[in-house]
């Protein structure tokens, strides 16, 4: 019987489980002061003073 072929390219390490590891990040940064990076380009810390700023910005009135 004929053996399976071989992949030609193996697996990145870090995308293996990435679904876990995004949901695990959130749950950290949404109880520890310090923040984790959730994507590579989306970092907790970076959105949560983009939402700081938000709130501020709407709360300051109109002159």
């Amino acid at each position: 019987m004929g053996q399976p072929k071989k992949r030609t390219s193996p697996r990145r390490t870090r995308s293996r489980r990435s679904h876990l590891v995004l949901k695990l990040a959130r749950q950290v940064n949404a109880k520890s002061p310090i923040k984790a990076y959730t994507t590579k380009r989306e970092s907790a810390k970076t959105l949560v003073s983009k939402v700081a700023k938000a709130k501020k910005s709407s709360t300051t009135p109109a002159k």
